[in-house]
């Protein structure tokens, strides 16, 4: 009778399919998988504000409304602070639910991503290395469309005045003459009335010591051929496109480990995401 009971009970447990249970404790290791949770929480809230930051800058110039004002898409800061943000915002989230609901769609799509990036900012660095010559000759493309709509675009005016006055240290691509190319500091600007004709932003302006109010009117006339001051002691004669080789033969070890270390975070950010889908998924089957 024992043995017809035990025979019954396993033939009815061969009929009925097997359920699969949800597992109540985590497959991959926890220290490992909150390391790569934490680590893109802060991803995802870093791109999250770029993106924010971009956007308010869109809001703030009206550009949503009149998109015919883009004069350089690509040279816009407001787009480029969009699109990372964008592009930071879904990588993060990708790799901060897949690691705390351990999907393994979401944690492959991650650590994809991170490998495409990955091998775009190595591509970059040597095609950077290789095409020096190309990428001075954009940078000066870039920078002279900066200087021709200095007026038109609040964000790139505040761009080029920040790599004249605080960073480099310079004025123009190759000095002050390139503010010839502007409508309001050319000379021929005289003819119209214009008190910039002749001069320099007041970024081109060497701060005095002890200056509290920054003289905003300091480049005036500078360029003018009967201008009887030194220009040495009142602006930076330097070019920007000279001063910008100078800072990367300065800062080039800095740069570099830092590019290094951001490459070794993200080859081991990949490495270890990709683990745990694969974990995951041999898990589940």
């Amino acid at each position: 009778m024992k043995l017809f009971r035990e025979i019954c009970f396993r033939a009815v447990e061969m009929m009925i399919p097997a359920r699969k249970y949800r597992r109540d404790r985590s497959e991959i290791s926890c220290c490992l998988k909150y390391l790569i949770f934490g680590f893109n929480v802060i991803f995802w809230f870093f791109g999250g504000g770029t993106m924010a930051i971009g956007v308010w800058a869109w809001t703030e110039k009206d550009t949503f409304n009149n998109l015919n004002r883009l004069t350089n898409v690509a040279l816009d800061p407001a787009l480029i602070l969009i699109v990372v943000g964008s592009i930071t915002f879904m990588i993060g989230f990708t790799g901060c639910v897949g690691a705390l609901r351990e999907n393994t769609c979401l944690l492959a799509t991650y650590a994809i991503s991170l490998a495409v990036l990955l091998l775009l900012e190595m591509s970059a660095g040597i095609l950077g290395f290789i095409f020096k010559e190309w990428i001075k000759q954009q940078a000066a493309s870039g920078f002279q469309a900066f200087i021709v709509h200095y007026r038109d675009d609040p964000d790139q005016q505040n761009l080029i005045d920040w790599i004249q006055e605080q960073w480099l240290e310079c004025c123009g691509i190759e000095g002050p003459k390139d503010w010839e190319r502007n409508i309001y500091f050319n000379c021929s600007s005289i003819e119209v009335g214009s008190r910039e004709a002749c001069g320099v932003p007041f970024s081109c302006c060497k701060r005095l010591p002890n200056e509290v109010i920054r003289n905003n009117q300091c480049g005036y006339d500078v360029r003018k051929a009967d201008y009887d001051g030194d220009l040495s002691s009142i602006i930076f004669e330097r070019g920007c496109l000279r001063a910008g080789e100078e800072w990367m033969e300065v800062n080039l070890v800095p740069v570099a480990g830092v590019m290094v270390a951001v490459a070794i975070l993200q080859s081991f950010e990949q490495r270890y995401s990709g683990l745990c889908g694969l974990v995951l998924n041999f898990k589940v089957q």
